[in-house]
């Protein structure tokens, strides 16, 4: 029984709710061609908040972890070129254990840690090696025009590649830097094959990152025509720029401001004479070095002038944020032609390359993502168009043929008026209206 009622309502059910037709499927196939645009664009932002913890997790993980970059590599390779390293180097981080003689001079510089080892050959000839690594490639240098010495020969170590590689040998002793460490190597015996044998050592250091490789700008400014060889000298701070005698006073080049000084001896006609190059991060302090040099020699300072000047024992001129002086045996003549060589330019570069690698991922994740989002909304543009286009033209070229057929364009009609007539059908026979009957009449 109860199988037999819940099978009639089923089937009522099926005639009261036939499948959807006519203006039904029309308005159902209109309201989806209208929403797929919707429905694929929520699609593709329920993808993406799917992917981006998947993402930004690996970018997380890509990303080295803190002390791992804190840490440096070892300075000096365990052998090189035929050399054994001979029991353990010894590091630390004290400048003092480095040089303890000139220990002020070296953190000026930069310096950060140190290593020194003995390594041998299999023919019984030894090196004692001292390496000291700094900041970057300007400390190095420093260090390097420091202990450079006049008589030294001039050595090519390693490959020319802009990290410096420069150094200088005197009998057995080999002095070079490579991009921000400094090598002193002390052989058992003289060979002329010592700076060679080196090469294969500078390619073994590590290398500085970015622009901590780059040797300090001022250095370009110092002229070549009569530099006398392995007097140059480059300083960072007082105490390496009382070792070098310049000739001005230490109060007068005022380090709080930074600057970076270079100087050489250059062959003129009266005789050796020295060129300082005083490099400021700004031709305003330049202007203002200038202006203290004046007021030291009582000479009226006259600004936007940078023709040469000459202030006691010395000339000095001004261009950009250099400040060029030249004292020795000079005449006013040979100290123009000087310092006419000393010109500053300055350079703009609007591509300059970082080589932070989290901002190049973050820059590739972002890129990428905009990237997807342009070519998921382009493929849902163009699935609604073609969807839309479709329909519009299959209407044109064969209408009520594919689409809107009449056999398809239905209406869902309940029959409501048809029903109630029926009805009132079976309680009127005949169609006529018959009111009760009196009691009379049914007696």
């Amino acid at each position: 029984m109860r199988l037999t009622v819940a099978r009639y309502l089923f089937r009522k059910s099926r005639k009261l709710f036939p499948r959807p037709c006519g203006l039904i499927i029309r308005g159902f196939k209109k309201a989806s061609s209208m929403s797929i645009s919707r429905f694929v664009f929520l699609r593709f932002l329920f993808a993406l908040a799917l992917s981006a913890p998947a993402a930004l997790a690996s970018f997380a993980a890509d990303k080295p972890a803190a002390p791992a970059s804190l840490s440096s590599p070892a300075i000096l390779p365990h052998d090189f070129g035929g050399w054994l390293m001979a029991g353990a180097a010894t590091i630390g981080h004290d400048s003092a254990g480095a040089d303890a003689a000139n220990a002020g001079i070296l953190k000026e510089y930069g310096f950060t840690d140190f290593a020194l080892a003995n390594y041998k050959r299999d023919d019984g000839r030894t090196v004692k090696i001292r390496a000291a690594r700094f900041a970057d490639a300007s400390g190095a240098f420093g260090a390097y025009t420091l202990y450079l010495q006049p008589d030294m020969q001039r050595e090519e170590i390693g490959d020319d590649n802009g990290l410096g590689d420069h150094g200088a040998s005197f009998s057995n002793r080999v002095l070079f830097y490579r991009g921000n460490i400094l090598i002193d190597a002390q052989f058992s015996q003289e060979s002329p094959m010592a700076g060679a044998e080196l090469r294969e050592l500078a390619g073994a250091l590590p290398r500085p990152p970015g622009s901590a490789a780059n040797l300090p700008p001022v250095l370009a400014f110092m002229p070549r025509r009569g530099y006398v060889t392995n007097t140059q000298r480059y300083a960072l701070g007082p105490q390496a720029m009382g070792v070098f005698a310049p000739p001005v006073g230490l109060d007068i080049l005022d380090f709080s401001k930074s600057p970076e000084v270079t100087l050489g001896r250059y062959g003129t006609p009266g005789g050796e004479s020295i060129l300082m190059l005083i490099y400021y991060p700004t031709p305003q302090l330049a202007i203002e070095q200038m202006r203290r040099l004046d007021a030291a020699h009582n000479v009226q300072f006259q600004k936007g002038v940078s023709g040469v000047q000459r202030l006691g024992d010395f000339f000095v001129k001004r261009t950009g944020p250099i400040v060029a002086v030249a004292a020795g045996p000079l005449s006013e003549g040979d100290a123009k032609d000087l310092l006419a060589s000393v010109n500053y330019e300055a350079n703009v570069t609007w591509n300059e390359r970082t080589d932070n690698q989290e901002v190049r991922d973050l820059y590739t994740l972002i890129k990428n993502i905009i990237i997807l989002c342009a070519v998921l909304a382009g493929f849902a543009i163009i699935a609604g168009v073609a969807f839309g286009g479709i329909r519009i033209l299959m209407k044109r070229l064969y209408p009520n043929r594919v689409f809107d057929r009449p056999e398809q364009m239905e209406f869902i009609s309940l029959h409501l008026a048809e029903a109630t007539s029926t009805g009132a059908s079976a309680e009127r026979p005949g169609g006529m209206n018959q009111g009760p009957k009196s009691p009379a009449d049914a007696s």
